[in-house]
């Protein structure tokens, strides 16, 4: 069984793409050397990995690039790996991938869909690993019948756009906000920014609703 080395740029991949990561390693042989390479200043998260070892690059440009190319070359010179997968979409690692493809070593290529298409081609074989999906927006809840009656009566109170007074909802509207668990009426309006625009803290603040946020 081929002696792998996984390589990771720590500095270049995120924590989360780990997994796909380790499962190539491991398909393509024995999995002896797992290491991410980064500065361990920065908060790359890939001390917490587990079965990974964060290598410390230092602070300067391109030190994980360098130091990651180093110790590959050393790895396939003296420990006998057989097989590295890179895993980084910097386009700086072609001419690594290259050199230890000349010298019969197989280079398994991973990184976003952003890596260019030279590092790609310099590797047996790329993998792209996935961005995750984004969840789609939670559904918006209509406004509550309360939110409706307070709309009315910012629409009927209000001048020139100007609001309604803070003050004058619970004798116009007849709602016991102390009902609530806002308590307070200004409590309650800055809990919902989508349907409420507030004037800051007086006696004569205003209160305006938003139109979009009544839209269905």
């Amino acid at each position: 069984m081929a002696r792998v080395a996984i390589l990771i740029d720590g500095d270049n991949i995120a924590t989360r793409h780990a997994p796909r990561i380790a499962a190539l390693g491991k398909q393509a042989g024995r999995a002896d050397i797992h290491r991410a390479y980064a500065d361990a200043a920065k908060a790359t998260g890939w001390s917490t990995v587990p079965g990974v070892r964060l290598v410390h690059a230092g602070t300067g440009k391109n030190a994980a690039d360098l130091l990651l190319t180093v110790e590959a070359m050393e790895m396939v010179l003296t420990a006998g790996v057989e097989t590295v997968v890179i895993a980084s979409s910097d386009g700086d690692f072609t001419h690594l991938a290259t050199r230890l493809r000349e010298i019969g070593i197989k280079v398994i290529g991973a990184g976003e869909a952003k890596a260019p298409a030279m590092f790609r081609a310099a590797c047996a074989e790329f993998y792209i690993l996935s961005a995750p999906e984004k969840k789609p927006p939670a559904p918006k809840a209509p406004p509550s019948k309360l939110d409706l009656e307070i709309r009315a009566a910012i629409e009927l109170h209000s001048q020139k756009g100007s609001g309604m007074r803070i003050a004058l909802l619970g004798p116009k509207t007849a709602i016991r906000i102390s009902s609530f668990p806002e308590k307070t009426w200004r409590k309650y309006l800055e809990a919902r920014p989508s349907l409420y625009d507030l004037d800051p803290r007086g006696p004569d603040a205003h209160v305006r609703f938003r139109p979009e946020g009544f839209r269905d």
